[in-house]
């Protein structure tokens, strides 16, 4: 059996992906005690994979090697099964390969099987998945966000922060996201109904938060100058929930916070968190974040591209500002 995927060629130097991978089909192996095979039918477009891309070690997981397939979330279904839980026909996410299959170990690929009679899969990338744990465990735990406090989230218009946002709103909290462009603030304010949206590409983005006040909460997916410009609005005693550094990823750039003396000034709380961190709480979370979805009082907007060869033109979105809400990729039966 043949499988098409997109194979790491090289680095990618900033947003040219198009040069740095390669769609490709090779046959599979023949398939060993632990694993299964996924016949994917979606596959997750994250931002956080392009520091796998890059010859960083020391980041929070070891960079893809050259002539590797490209890895990522997927969802599908099981065609072929030697992984004791798991059977021909589930439904399951899973770290795999963006390809036509992912041939996984179960374990080692986080595997799980998922309820069939969610109505809209797409849910499991996005509220039922990673984003809504990491949204929700960010905002909960590490940013400890209480009744009437004022949070604010960067990429607001983004998988994770469209719905840290309404997390934020969903536990009492007064809501703000930071986006780039009308149309993304509008949609923040308008069909999600947040107290106010900071528009990083209208201009001074300083004397836009100004206007706004201070916060309490800063639920962090871009690192950068935006922090250097949010650590001096912050109140006293106020958390920065770090989930990613959306400004670092496509270059050499690394998050060196001219303000960094606010954080003793202001007794500001700054810690990182990440996926990995609470995947055994994973049930639990997802029953929460269920709850919320089934009653409409979670949502997200999907930006679907069909088609593997397509891929990468999807990918692109997340470092362009070209998407709001969660990127997927369908591949076409």
């Amino acid at each position: 059996m043949n499988n098409r995927f997109w194979r790491i060629e090289s680095r990618p130097k900033g947003n040219d992906f198009a040069s740095a991978l390669a769609l490709v089909e090779e046959p599979l192996g023949e398939l060993a005690q632990g694993e299964i095979r996924i016949r994917n039918a979606m596959l997750s477009m994250d931002a956080g994979t392009r520091m796998w891309l890059t010859s960083r070690e020391d980041g929070y997981q070891p960079p893809l090697p050259t002539g590797a397939p490209m890895t990522g979330l997927v969802v599908g279904e099981v065609i072929a099964s030697r992984a004791d839980g798991f059977a021909e026909g589930d439904l399951v996410r899973a770290f795999g390969v963006w390809g036509e299959v992912s041939q996984v170990d179960a374990v080692m690929s986080g595997a799980v099987k998922l309820d069939p009679s969610v109505a809209d899969r797409r849910a499991w990338f996005g509220p039922l998945g990673m984003n809504g744990w990491t949204a929700l465990w960010g905002i909960e735990q590490t940013g400890a966000a209480k009744p009437s406090e004022r949070v604010l989230v960067s990429a607001a218009a983004g998988a994770t922060g469209v719905l840290a946002v309404q997390i934020a709103k969903l536990l009492g909290c007064e809501a703000w996201g930071i986006a780039g462009g009308a149309e993304k603030c509008r949609y923040l304010t308008g069909e999600l109904g947040l107290d106010g949206a900071i528009d990083y590409k209208a201009g001074d983005v300083g004397a836009q938060l100004d206007a706004a006040g201070g916060f309490d909460v800063y639920f962090d997916n871009v690192g950068g100058a935006l922090l250097d410009s949010v650590l001096t609005r912050m109140n006293h005693y106020g958390r920065i929930a770090v989930c990613g550094l959306l400004a670092d990823y496509g270059g050499n750039a690394r998050t060196t916070p001219r303000e960094f003396d606010q954080i003793l000034m202001r007794r500001l709380r700054v810690e990182g968190f990440f996926s990995p961190d609470f995947m055994d709480q994973g049930e639990r979370l997802t029953a929460r974040l269920r709850g919320w979805h089934e009653a409409g009082e979670l949502t997200m907007p999907y930006d679907v591209t069909r088609g593997l060869e397509n891929t990468l033109t999807a990918y692109e979105k997340l470092f362009t500002g070209g998407n709001i809400g969660k990127v997927i990729v369908e591949l076409e039966r």
